[in-house]
């Protein structure tokens, strides 16, 4: 009995172990050769916006563009503090199809309306000042636009966990699609101290 259930508890601590590995792996993030930040959870595609969609729908994913740039400190900030929450981390490894956008980059980019562009073109199509930028997308479009004016909610710029995990949640509940604003649905949640750290931020 005693050699069971030190195997036992070997085999405990070794599971743990592995979840604990496996948690961090999720966590990693690296540096790429243009000097953006690359999550485990970003996808790497050949950006066709259309083509993105319809895998990220097929997985049972909301589709998200992440426009970054070199140097970019609040890129840095979210990726550090924001990004990182279990819970947020969860979320947009499970949920979220999300493809990095290079505001500078040479990439080609095929548009929601058939476009062919760099990605720095695109940017500037897209009328993007700020980076981080994030554009989240419905399960289907089927107008052919720019992806600005098909997304139903983008973040610009960096935000707090809390107001940044609630946005996840109002885009995965279709909140974009009833009366309760993304402001109002963040205050209610925000004051109730739901999501990530309560009231942190």
């Amino acid at each position: 009995m005693k050699l069971v259930g030190g195997r036992t508890m070997k085999l405990g601590l070794f599971a743990a172990a592995l979840a604990f590995a496996g948690n961090m792996a999720l966590a990693e993030t690296t540096m790429g050769d243009d000097g953006l930040h690359k999550a485990g959870w970003q996808h790497d595609t050949f950006k066709d916006l259309r083509e993105d969609l319809a895998e990220a729908t097929a997985e049972g994913k909301r589709f998200a563009i992440m426009i970054e740039q070199r140097g970019c400190i609040y890129c840095t900030q979210m990726h550090e503090e924001v990004y990182i929450q279990p819970a947020i981390e969860e979320l947009l490894n499970d949920k979220f199809f999300i493809i990095q956008i290079n505001m500078f980059g040479d990439t080609e980019v095929t548009d929601f309306d058939g476009e062919v562009l760099t990605e720095k073109e695109a940017i500037q199509k897209w009328g993007v000042m700020f980076t981080p930028t994030i554009l989240f997308f419905p399960e289907e479009v089927t107008q052919e636009a720019p992806a600005p004016r098909v997304a139903v909610a983008s973040v610009p710029g960096a935000i707090g966990k809390s107001m940044f995990y609630n946005m996840l949640t109002w885009v995965l509940d279709h909140g974009y699609e009833g009366d309760e604003n993304f402001q109002k649905y963040h205050a209610r949640i925000f004051n109730a101290g739901v999501g990530p750290g309560g009231h942190g931020g």
